[in-house]
């Protein structure tokens, strides 16, 4: 298949750092959950805004990471990356000697730190609770990584520092959902070492059905006080 013209080829040594997000990432973010529903096919669920996701997982003030919603950004750079700063949970370092990478949307995803780099992904977490093992966990929202860079390892590596953050605080456990038909995600999860649990169904209340619910407490206080 030929490169597209407007391809940016990353050849050689590149070097890959999962980081922190801040509200410079958002209009990636975005981009980036969009592509997901549409290789999930589910674009109709899709009602994402930039406000919303910047209002949502970056409050003022700030809350520490993965005490609350965590936006992890996987950034891409040609060139070897500073030392590990505060920001940064994991880095890695791609050989593409063998097989050059062309990806055509690396101006459309320059990295707003600037020096080359380009972002490729991201992964949503937060922190939930186990009340049989009695101890927090994270669960894992969304992973993704954009198509030019898969089967590179990176989602490997991502998964892989989320479940290693989650052990360094001492949770419990690292949960995740995947769709029934997704026979690849299946078969990389389950080569982590991951159960995937067929007997249980996730239960949604959302939209219409959730907003009939407003008020309801205080609806019930009130009847069971005229008792």
């Amino acid at each position: 298949m030929a490169t597209p013209a407007n391809a940016t080829t990353f050849s050689g040594e590149v070097w890959a750092e999962l980081r922190l997000a801040d509200a410079s990432d958002v209009p990636h973010i975005h981009a980036l959950i969009h592509q997901m529903a549409e290789f999930e096919l589910l674009t109709d669920l899709f009602a994402a805004t930039h406000e919303l996701l910047t209002s949502t997982l970056f409050p003022s003030p700030p809350r520490p990471p993965f005490t609350s919603f965590t936006a992890l950004i996987l950034d891409l750079s040609p060139s070897p990356l500073p030392a590990s700063g505060p920001s940064t949970i994991a880095s890695h370092r791609l050989d593409l000697s063998a097989s050059p990478l062309a990806d055509p949307e690396a101006a459309a995803f320059a990295s707003p730190r600037g020096g080359g780099r380009v972002t490729a992904g991201f992964v949503i977490c937060f922190p939930n609770y186990s009340t049989f093992l009695s101890k927090p966990g994270l669960y894992v929202e969304d992973i993704f990584v954009r198509a030019p860079w898969r089967r590179r390892g990176l989602g490997r590596m991502m998964l892989s520092a989320v479940a290693g953050k989650a052990a360094e605080l001492g949770m419990g456990r690292v949960e995740w959902c995947v769709l029934d038909w997704n026979k690849n995600a299946i078969d990389f999860y389950e080569g982590m070492g991951a159960e995937v649990l067929p007997q249980w169904r996730i239960c949604r209340l959302t939209g219409a059905a959730l907003d009939k619910y407003k008020g309801n407490q205080e609806e019930g206080g009130g009847s069971k006080a005229a008792e």
